[in-house]
């Protein structure tokens, strides 16, 4: 099984670039889970790493899998890898996962989770919103189906489908100890232009952290192809499929 898990703010339709290479050259399942309190899913606190790691564990049940994640969701399979949720993980290609946080960068976070929910007359100002926020403006088209799914309507007017709180009240914990503790190979990359996790920061975690050519932040939506390419070397598609 291929599990690909989004970054914070998005939901599962933001690897919608990899879709091709999946159903051309992926020859298991793949689950791609909409995280609590993103997209379609439940808005329920905790919002917390293990708090997601478990969710997708409940998901992937007794299947092995072989985990990718962007950002928060780097952060998530590297939970999963741990063998703290008795998930069967074959390998993990995370990237773009934050290491060290400036003390602005964990006040916006705080600012971001106790703000209200913020409402719009207009579905494409709601749209424009979700996809500054998580990361996608500029990158994705406003008019397709991958950045209506960021936006709910209620009562004739918009907002984001993700619950604010998703940035937590508390500061993220450190990943160094969690990558320490893996029980599976783990593989970090970081977009070569990526403006918040620097390479240096990226091999922290792994000292051959790998650079996915042209791509910034988002590299999944920025460069679907050198992610596939990437995916495919860890995983030797041609059999980790089976």
């Amino acid at each position: 099984m291929l599990v690909l898990l989004h970054g914070q703010g998005a939901n599962g339709d933001v690897w919608h670039g990899l879709s091709a290479f999946i159903e051309r050259k992926w020859r298991g399942t793949c689950l791609i889970p909409d995280l609590r309190g993103h997209g379609r899913s439940f808005h329920r606190e905790p919002y917390a790493y293990g708090t997601y790691a478990a969710d997708v564990a409940a998901l992937i049940g007794t299947d092995e899998a072989f985990l990718v994640g962007h950002s928060l969701g780097g952060a998530v399979a590297l939970m999963l890898a741990s063998g703290w949720f008795g998930v069967k993980v074959r390998g993990v290609l995370a990237f773009g996962v934050k290491v060290d946080w400036t003390a602005d960068e964990l006040a916006r976070r705080r600012q971001f989770a106790s703000a209200p929910v913020r409402w719009f007359d207009r579905r494409e100002d709601a749209i424009e919103r979700y996809l500054k926020v998580s990361g996608q403006f500029g990158l994705t088209d406003p008019a397709s189906l991958a950045a209506a799914s960021g936006i709910a309507q209620e009562n004739g007017k918009f907002r984001l489908a993700a619950d604010s709180r998703i940035a937590g009240t508390d500061d993220p914990p450190d990943i160094r100890p969690i990558v320490a503790v893996a029980k599976a190979p783990v593989t970090i990359a970081v977009g070569e232009n990526d403006p918040m996790v620097p390479l240096a920061d990226a091999r922290l975690l792994d000292p051959h952290a790998a650079v996915i050519p042209g791509a910034g932040h988002n590299a999944h939506v920025e460069r679907p192809e050198a992610l596939w390419e990437l995916i495919t070397r860890i995983t030797k598609v041609g059999d980790a499929g089976r």
